[in-house]
């Protein structure tokens, strides 16, 4: 007997609307039906983009305790309902229960801290003396809503970093048109919910589903759009860019992020921390750890005690809470993935551990001696592979690090502060962390990249001030 899965609606201004057309989501994991999504139009997604523009005006008007009492209420839902929210992300994004239930948490952060900084929404009074002529003049600033932001957002933190989009836009005032990945639109449609029940005017959030080509450029183009958020591959976010004209732009993009291990480090210190670094969610992490540069003193050490540990990790269901790795997103994933880890063994890079699928999984992967030209070294693989270098100097493994087209996070272990100095200095990246993995991350940090990683910045009060227009107000006193 087939069983029958729930069909979801379109969100727009307020209502839960049947679309014209639906398509069957499944679980990357298990291939099962979870629910009918909807695929809207062109029409309809001019609809939410109408209702989220005539609702701007209220939201812009509404007292920053209201806005922030409404995220607030958002969290003590989440709270409430953590456990059913991570069972979402594990069976839409087959992200392993354990680390679905770390996003909830991380969430629920995010909504808190868009709710304080909605009340800390300000500008600065400005000393026009201090130039000829600006005798008898008082001036100070403000930051006002931009208007309509269109949030774009991937599969890979299906609830986080919507939050990341919602939060900072609410917490200042500015009405949404979301669309979240196709693969995870269950987490974005339980989060409106979530907003309809803390008392979010209607029009303020919208959430429509489908194709990219049709929500995503009509989001894109749309001139009643002030601002596109966008989170995803440089190659969509380069398109976005071209296509937005002069609308407001933040773009957080890829990433081939790395770690340098110089040569007095423990290493049985942190082996833990790389290999929860590199294999994370089957990698598909923006900041994932996925290139390794060891000073050769320390090399075949690391190398032992990496593979060793990285053996220990269980693959399998995303429900069963032992589950370290599980399916990544889609089959077309995995074998771009083999695809590129047969690219390096014919180059000359061997395979330490992994390389193999089971299904839609892919097993941890661990690769030596790849060189920077190789595909799983130079661009961004989104899947359970590392790699593990020697390099001769820490000079010399900064080159490598930066020799990238991307520039998001980085990392340094070394107990030399002048090691960690020239680090922070020379990395060419948005983030350099010092004794820490790249894939480090909490949700009130300024968070981007440079190059092809992107530009702007999120963490919920750097993300307000991209959200925000400053406003310059003078009073002259000499009437």
């Amino acid at each position: 007997m087939k069983t029958t899965v729930e069909k979801k609606k379109l969100y727009i201004n307020g209502e839960w609307v049947d679309a014209k057309s639906y398509a069957t989501l499944t679980s990357p994991y298990s291939g099962e039906a979870l629910a009918e999504i909807p695929i809207a139009t062109e029409e309809e997604v001019e609809q939410a983009i109408a209702a989220a523009y005539e609702a701007r005006k209220e939201l812009a008007s509404l007292p920053a305790y209201k806005r922030a009492e409404i995220l607030e209420k958002v969290v003590a839902q989440l709270q409430e309902r953590a456990e059913e929210a991570a069972r979402i992300i594990a069976l839409e994004a087959a992200k392993p229960i354990t680390t679905a239930k770390g996003e909830i948490a991380r969430t629920i952060q995010t909504y808190k801290f868009a709710a304080e900084e909605a009340k800390r929404i300000h500008g600065e009074t400005i000393p026009l003396d201090a130039a000829p002529g600006g005798e008898n003049r008082v001036a100070f600033t403000v930051r006002e809503p931009i208007g309509v932001i269109g949030a774009i957002t991937p599969f890979n933190f299906p609830m986080n970093l919507v939050a990341h989009k919602l939060g900072p836009a609410i917490a200042s005032g500015n009405t949404v048109v979301l669309k979240p990945a196709s693969q995870t639109p269950l987490s974005a449609y339980f989060i409106a919910e979530l907003f309809e029940k803390a008392g979010l005017p209607k029009g303020a959030l919208n959430v429509v589903t489908g194709s990219g080509r049709t929500v995503g450029d009509k989001i894109v183009t749309d001139p009643l759009i002030s601002m596109i958020t966008f989170t995803g591959s440089p190659e969509v976010g380069i398109g976005i860019r071209n296509k937005a004209g002069l609308k407001r732009v933040t773009l957080e993009l890829g990433s081939n992020s790395a770690v340098i291990v110089d040569e007095q480090v423990d290493i049985d210190r942190i082996i833990p921390r790389c290999v929860f670094g590199a294999f994370s969610f089957q990698g598909q992490v923006c900041i994932s750890l996925q290139r390794i540069y060891v000073h050769e003193k320390r090399y075949d050490e690391f190398v032992e005690k990496f593979i060793a540990a990285a053996k220990q990790l269980k693959a399998g269901d995303p429900l069963d809470p032992n589950t370290d790795v599980s399916a990544l997103i889609t089959p077309k994933d995995v074998d771009r993935a083999l695809a590129w880890i047969e690219e390096a063994k014919q180059g000359g890079a061997k395979v330490a551990l992994g390389g193999e699928r089971d299904g839609n999984i892919l097993l941890p992967t661990v690769i030596l001696d790849a060189q920077p030209t190789m595909k799983v070294s130079c661009q961004e693989v989104f899947a359970p592979i590392v790699l593990i270098n020697r390099v001769g100097s820490i000079e010399e493994a900064i080159e490598l690090v930066n020799d990238s087209r991307y520039g998001l996070q980085a990392g340094v272990y070394t107990d030399n502060v002048h090691v960690a100095w020239e680090a922070a200095e020379k990395l060419h990246v948005g983030g350099v962390l010092i004794n820490d993995i790249p894939t480090f991350r909490v949700d009130h940090m300024p968070y981007g990249g440079v190059k092809e990683s992107g530009f702007g910045r999120e963490g919920i009060r750097y993300a307000i001030e991209e959200m925000t227009e400053l406003k310059l107000v003078i009073f002259n006193r000499n009437r």
